[in-house]
């Protein structure tokens, strides 16, 4: 068993106090105890995406999500009980009780190591003028910029890496040469890297119909390559495999704040009065899994951007999966954008915290 000491919470605990416990335990679980230590249930990394496409606000209390009749193992039970229970069940851990429903341990699946070796393509998106971001970009493509002191093109092939991933393809256009030169095959980090040369822009899912046909018969990992994020890229794959889409989408959510008291209006009269309210929708993260029989259906040559690509899939009876977000991410889109991370790296932040 493992430590479980720092993945403890009361059902009293906001969402918010979930999400640093999540993040800080690296276990995908914390347990809900009360003061006697008496497992009240579990609460994981999926309850807090459902929470979040429900729009449930992070001062949510842990109560209102939790999963209140958690699979349990007794701590009299044999380690071949334990793991038979977990793989019956599919479960990544299972708390282990007492006869009194005390919590005296958490066990988890041995091969659950961050060693696994993932054949999965990757495929990251870098081809775009950067153009908001002049003059930064007018001397240097726009993956190329140092966030802190490596290109955020590194940062994110080396959280791939870091998952397991050692298979990557890269589209380029602008400045071409200068991403093929610096990270070369890709030998200098231990993986392959393969370039995808547009020699058009074909909008944000074009260069897809160039990638080579004898891919892996596998899913492939899409990102564009001007996000960092904590997202754990295993984690997401294992969620595509389970829901046996063609493919599936990130989401963040996004507040817009009206600058103005709304009036709700009827019958040219008014009905109630809103201050300055938050809107909440989400966006696009820019982070995908495609399945190849997607892949294929991208022509090369073809211009055509990622929504309309995805909301032809939908209206062809496809699944498209979404994998809400609520790890660290930042899109490098604005130069304020970009000056923020660079600040928060230089200042000791990293991705991998």
């Amino acid at each position: 068993m493992i430590d479980w000491s720092e993945i403890l919470l009361k059902k009293t605990d906001s969402l918010e106090t979930v999400i640093n416990v999540l993040h800080h335990g690296g276990l995908r679980v914390a347990l809900v105890v009360d003061n006697n230590n008496k497992l009240l249930g579990t609460i994981t990394d999926g309850d807090i995406r459902r929470a979040l496409l429900k729009h449930l606000p992070m001062t949510s209390l842990v109560k209102e999500v939790m999963n209140k009749n958690p699979v349990t193992a007794l701590n009299t039970d044999s380690p071949e009980i334990v793991m038979s229970k977990m793989k019956s069940q599919d479960l990544l851990h299972i708390p282990i009780i007492d006869e009194k429903e005390i919590l005296v341990g958490l066990e988890t699946l041995p091969h659950l190591t961050y060693d696994k070796k993932h054949d999965n393509p990757v495929f990251l998106m870098a081809g775009g003028f950067g153009t908001r971001l002049h003059p930064l970009t007018e001397a240097i493509p726009k993956p190329l910029l140092n966030v802190g002191t490596k290109p955020m093109l590194e940062i994110i092939i080396s959280r791939f890496i870091k998952s397991g991933f050692h298979n990557f393809y890269i589209s380029t256009y602008y400045k071409a040469h200068m991403i093929h030169e610096y990270f070369g095959d890709g030998s200098s980090w231990g993986v392959n890297i393969n370039y995808i040369n547009e020699d058009q822009p074909l909008g944000t899912a074009g260069s897809i119909g160039l990638l080579p046909k004898n891919l892996i018969k596998l899913p492939v990992l899409m990102m564009n390559g001007d996000v960092l994020t904590k997202v754990n890229f295993e984690h997401l794959l294992n969620f595509h495999n389970k829901q046996k889409g063609i493919a599936t989408m990130c989401i963040r959510e996004y507040d817009v704040q009206v600058p103005f008291g709304v009036v709700n209006i009827s019958n040219q009269k008014a009905k109630s009065f809103l201050e300055k309210p938050v809107k909440k929708f989400f966006v696009n993260a820019g982070i995908y899994i495609f399945e190849n029989e997607l892949i294929n259906k991208v022509k090369a040559g073809d211009y055509i951007d990622m929504p309309d690509l995805l909301e032809q899939q939908i209206k062809d009876g496809k699944t498209v999966s979404i994998f809400p977000i609520h790890e660290y991410w930042k899109d490098i889109g604005q130069i304020q954008d970009y000056q923020h991370a660079d600040d928060s790296f230089n200042n000791g932040f990293s991705l991998d915290d």
